[in-house]
C-alpha cells in the first residue's frame, strides 16, 4: 500500500512562508506524478499544484507566482514552497499521487495564515 506522509504545516503570519514536505514509501517515486491539494474550512478539496514525471508543473491561478512544487526522486519527497501567504491560503494541505486508476492521499497538514 502506497504511503504518503506530509509535514511542515503550522501557523504563519500573512506575507510569511512555509515549505511542506511529502515523503512517499512503497512506490517507485520517479515514475508517478505528484500533486498538492488543499481543503479550506467548510469548502471542497481543490488542486493547488501538480508536477509530472517529466517535471512539468501546473498551478491553480490563486497560487501562481507564490507557490512552487518540486520533487526529489532520490529522496522520494515532494515539496510545496509557499511564499507571500494570505489568510485565504488557510487549509489542510494534502499530497497525492495516482498510480493506474488508484489515487492515494496523505493524512494532511494544517496551514493557518493569521496575524
Amino acid at each position: 500500500q502506497v504511503q504518503l506522509v506530509e509535514s511542515g504545516g503550522g501557523l504563519v503570519q500573512p506575507g510569511g512562508s512555509l515549505r511542506l514536505s511529502c515523503v512517499a514509501s512503497r512506490i517507485i517515486f520517479s515514475i508517478v506524478p505528484m500533486a498538492w491539494y488543499r481543503q479550506p474550512p467548510g469548502k471542497e478539496r481543490e488542486l493547488v499544484a501538480d508536477i509530472t514525471v517529466g517535471d512539468t508543473t501546473n498551478y491553480a491561478d490563486s497560487v501562481k507566482g507564490r507557490f512552487t512544487i518540486s520533487k526529489d526522486n532520490a529522496g522520494k519527497t515532494a515539496y510545496l514552497r509557499m511564499n507571500s501567504l494570505k489568510p485565504e491560503d488557510t487549509a489542510v494541505y494534502y499530497c497525492s499521487t495516482k498510480l493506474g486508476s488508484n489515487r492515494y492521499w496523505g493524512q494532511g497538514t494544517q496551514v493557518t495564515v493569521s496575524s
